[in-house]
């Protein structure tokens, strides 16, 4: 961090800590993989740290978490923008990352749900390839791997459940770039083997998020959404309005930690944990510390 925003950043806290109660209670949720294993334990670290009482809740489904947090049972969680828009709120216009936003802070506002400040991460889906094969193949786009396919090249995608399903997800990408994979040329899997099945060579293309801290572990290829396809999923902290009003000052405390994750950052922590099998714990207390936020 650059020496300015630290001294921001060093204020900021000082100024808020002052607002901090000892015998508030939050709780804190999260979904069921790495990076959200790992916001929720940084997060609720980090409130800690500001003198709150935290509980955590994570390894949860989007779908759980989502109703648990509106029913009031979790304070707050990190969601993605496209997440809200498509799933939760079933918005289908094609919008730009600032209108996804606001769209979404609008129409969750009305649930009793607060959008504050959004990362830098973007946690969007993505497809990847072997480096070598994608070379081969002259392969760096999605346009150029539907014409590979259209030219009668039979590769095989991995994917998990959702993206096989959902509404921005395989049937609607290969409309929008003119291919199909083929049913028997789609093995649906656990997110988490799918580039390690990848890797192994039992697949040729595998569905990922741009965060993923193996891709570039694995040298693996990203193939460009030249036809903007996939919505934006920046990552940003949701907090239920009540929990606000109780603790207004909750809002500057989340807005740091939001200000500090990147794509790189994100995908780094991920690395660390999936790749390099330190703990969630550790690799969140790590970050903080680094950050002098512990």
């Amino acid at each position: 961090m650059f020496p300015f925003k630290r001294l921001l950043l060093g204020a900021a806290m000082t100024t808020l800590a002052c607002t901090t109660q000892a015998d508030d209670e939050l709780t804190v949720g999260g979904k069921n993989f790495t990076e959200q294993l790992i916001l929720a334990s940084m997060t609720s670290q980090y409130l800690e740290a500001w003198g709150y009482e935290v509980e955590e809740r994570s390894g949860m489904g989007t779908s759980v978490l989502r109703k648990a947090q509106e029913s009031g049972q979790i304070d707050l969680y990190w969601e993605y923008t496209g997440t809200s828009l498509i799933s939760y709120n079933g918005v289908e216009e094609k919008l730009d990352p600032q209108e996804t936003y606001d769209r979404v802070k609008q129409l969750d506002a009305e649930k009793g749900l607060v959008w504050l400040e959004p990362s830098e991460a973007n946690n969007t889906y993505a497809l990847a390839m072997r480096e070598d094969q994608a070379e081969t193949l002259g392969i760096t786009s999605l346009s150029d791997l539907a014409e590979v396919i259209n030219n009668g090249e039979p590769l095989v995608l991995a994917s998990n459940a959702t993206f096989y399903s959902r509404d921005d997800g395989l049937r609607p990408m290969q409309e929008r770039y003119g291919f199909e994979f083929g049913r028997r040329n789609v093995k649906r899997m656990d997110q988490g083997l799918t580039l390690p099945s990848l890797d192994q060579g039992e697949v040729d293309v595998a569905m990922t998020t741009a965060t993923n801290g193996r891709i570039p572990a694995l040298d693996l290829t990203v193939l460009e959404d030249d036809r903007q396809f996939f919505p934006n999923y920046a990552l940003a902290p949701v907090v239920r309005q009540d929990t606000l009003d109780e603790h207004p000052e909750l809002a500057a405390q989340l807005n740091i930690l939001s200000g500090l994750l990147d794509d790189a950052t994100m995908a780094r922590l991920n690395a660390q944990v999936d790749v390099e099998r330190e703990t969630v714990e550790d690799v969140a207390a790590q970050f903080l510390e680094d950050q002098r936020l512990l």
